[in-house]
């Protein structure tokens, strides 16, 4: 295969800053435009800011002067590490994009390594889509970064299975044994933890079967803290929010599904396994500006970010009287910050020990955030992922390369994990109606 000449772009980096070892034996051009940019993103605690400094670590730790001449090799059976400093436009990339923007001096790097430094199969990597449309434009190559993305988006947009014909006398045990009962009459259908529905006979039973004991049991409709499921994907959302041998969970779905409201609910009914629980969601700023451009101070800021998660603690509360003690409890952990909702980035850098941590929003997550978020879990802290990924908002991610797709296409077979796909709406029918048809 003919080797290959990458040209970066900033925001491939911000995404991943260990991009440049996912080339395999071509080589790779890091336009010095690109070093500018990030250097304004060194300062600052979001995981963007920790991109843009391991990135400038790696380069210190290769540096040498060949890294601006000729190149650097990054290794056995890996190609060159080069920085391009001339970013001279030529007389159709001045015709085409007169004004000298960084996007523009990036293409014109790539345009200039192929016409004028005549290398075969430059190709510009970015993840912004106009970017690559200009570069088409230009009769230059160019791609997304493809290196996290997800090839098989079943397992997110999958309704609940059914499985037909099961034994009638597998149901009756299902509904009447104390202990789980063997999981063999399944095999073959399912992967890891799943939850199903088995029907056999004009009877069924909303089932779940655990990958560990290789065993499945009947999942009943439980209440948690005044919210009762209402339909299956539900009841089996709060059973994994609820069962302690899954620390790691996700609900897909679309709005008004109860992904937020059930796992808040889930937590609240465990308050008492958990020291704290954290309910956060990412911030993508308005028009890619951060939120210092909003009018206010900290909390005015932050409002419109985290007004969706005190609307879903709302709901849960009306649903007691205010005298009673669980409209009081909620009331005493938010006083005494044992129930925290914030904005993702507040909440970095804090402790996940025996933590019940909620992400919403997860779709608008980079793989390597979500990863992040993850390992930093302690002991005895469970993590809920919710998010829809067909309403992303972070201009660089799409339904294959944003964290939740990649976390459930990673952890779809491990034991610990669970997810559910919500389909129904329960909002109210108008929503339901809105969501469908818009």
């Amino acid at each position: 295969m003919a080797k290959k000449t990458f040209v970066l772009d900033t925001n491939v980096i911000l995404h991943d800053f260990n991009c440049i070892h996912n080339f395999d034996d071509n080589d790779i051009v890091i336009p010095i435009v690109v070093l500018e940019e990030l250097d304004d993103f060194k300062k600052g605690n979001d995981l963007i800011n920790l991109h843009a400094r391991e990135f400038a670590r790696q380069l210190d730790k290769i540096s040498g002067d060949s890294l601006f001449n000729g190149g650097v090799s990054l290794g056995k059976n890996k190609g060159k590490l080069r920085i391009e400093i001339n970013t001279i436009f030529s007389e159709k990339m001045k015709t085409a994009f007169p004004r000298s923007t960084p996007d523009h001096r990036i293409l014109a790097i790539a345009d200039r390594l192929l016409d004028e430094e005549k290398i075969p199969n430059v190709i510009l990597v970015s993840k912004d889509i106009n970017l690559r449309m200009k570069a088409k434009s230009m009769g230059v190559m160019a791609e997304d970064y493809k290196s996290d993305n997800v090839e098989d988006l079943d397992t997110l947009n999958k309704e609940v299975l059914i499985v037909e014909n099961v034994d009638p006398k597998i149901i009756d045990q299902l509904y009447h044994s104390s202990a789980p009962i063997s999981s063999d009459f399944l095999e073959g259908k399912v992967v890891g933890n799943d939850f199903i529905i088995v029907k056999g006979n004009g009877s069924s039973a909303l089932t779940f079967v655990d990958a560990a004991t290789k065993t499945c049991r009947r999942v009943d409709k439980t209440k948690a803290y005044g919210i009762e499921p209402k339909n299956a994907e539900q009841a089996f959302s709060l059973d994994a929010l609820l069962n302690p041998n899954i620390p790691l969970v996700s609900l897909t779905g679309k709005a008004g599904t109860g992904k937020t409201l059930l796992a808040l609910a889930a937590a609240l009914q465990q308050e008492r396994h958990f020291e704290q629980i954290y309910l956060a969601r990412p911030i993508v700023p308005l028009s890619n500006k951060d939120i210092g451009f909003l009018p206010g101070d900290v909390n005015e800021k932050i409002a419109p970010y985290t007004l969706p998660l005190f609307d879903n603690l709302a709901v849960i509360k009306h649903k007691f009287n205010p005298q009673s003690s669980e409209y009081r409890r909620i009331e005493e952990l938010s006083k005494q910050e044992k129930l925290v909702i914030a904005p993702l980035a507040f909440i970095r850098g804090r402790s996940l020990s025996n933590t019940f941590f909620i992400i919403d929003e997860a779709q608008n997550l980079t793989p390597h955030e979500i990863k992040t978020i993850i390992t930093r879990a302690g002991e005895g802290t469970k993590i809920v992922f919710t998010g829809d990924i067909h309403q992303i908002d972070h201009p660089y991610l799409n339904l294959k390369s944003n964290g939740l797709s990649y976390l459930n296409d990673r952890m779809k077979e491990q034991e610990i994990f669970a997810h559910v796909n919500l389909v129904k709406g329960e909002r109210s029918a108008l929503a339901e109606l809105a969501s469908n048809v818009l």
